[in-house]
């Protein structure tokens, strides 16, 4: 049980009882566009304004996930210094992981639970995170999974303010190469095909 939920939350995270129906939820949420700034909003904001972009909403898939007995677990996917980074909540289902991830485009969505490793899990992302002007593709380290209970004492879960102290803490945690520079120098750019398919966005602003 999470102590300081309101009747609404409880019954809203009771009926999301697998890692698909969070994910089918999160789909549900316009994407923030940070109209008045960038935010970071508590899984309390995110439900009470309706908006979450990809930190938001790995957030509250991790509380929602805790709900249900996983540990709450975020992964950082860090880019090149010209594209964005990406946050995603990973759960284990049958020994593999698997991903839950808001997004407002076509692809680095939701992974089923069939990775061996976390390493494995992040690979699956790399060929498709690429910027849509040049086809460039970006992602170059990942975080270990970073449990949020650490973050309890600050209450996160239902913090009625924004906690950017999250944030701060996965852009400041240590963070694994996925390729070397040899690698790096003789990547193919994304065709015009799969560019695209990028451009394809959920919310529009």
């Amino acid at each position: 049980m999470i102590d300081g939920l309101t009747e609404e939350e409880y019954t809203l995270f009771r009926g999301l009882n697998t890692p698909q129906k969070i994910q089918d939820f999160l789909d549900t949420i316009p994407t923030n566009f940070e109209p008045e700034g960038d935010t970071c909003l508590s899984p309390r904001l995110v439900l009470r304004q309706n908006r979450a972009h990809c930190i938001e909403g790995a957030i509250l898939a991790a509380l929602i996930l805790r709900f249900h007995g996983h540990k709450p677990l975020l992964v950082d996917l860090e880019t090149t210094e010209d594209d964005f980074d990406h946050v995603i909540a990973v759960f284990q289902q049958h020994g593999h992981w698997g991903a839950i991830s808001k997004t407002n485009h076509a692809v680095l969505r939701y992974r089923e639970p069939v990775y061996k490793s976390i390493h494995e899990l992040v690979m699956s992302f790399f060929h498709e995170y690429f910027q849509n002007e040049n086809g460039v593709k970006t992602l170059r380290r990942f975080s270990k999974p970073i449990n949020l209970k650490i973050f309890d004492q600050r209450g996160w879960m239902t913090a009625e303010t924004e906690i950017w102290y999250i944030a701060e803490h996965l852009a400041g945690a240590p963070h694994s190469s996925l390729l070397s520079r040899k690698q790096i120098k003789t990547l193919r750019p994304a065709t015009d095909v799969e560019r695209r398919l990028g451009s394809i966005v959920e919310w529009e602003k």
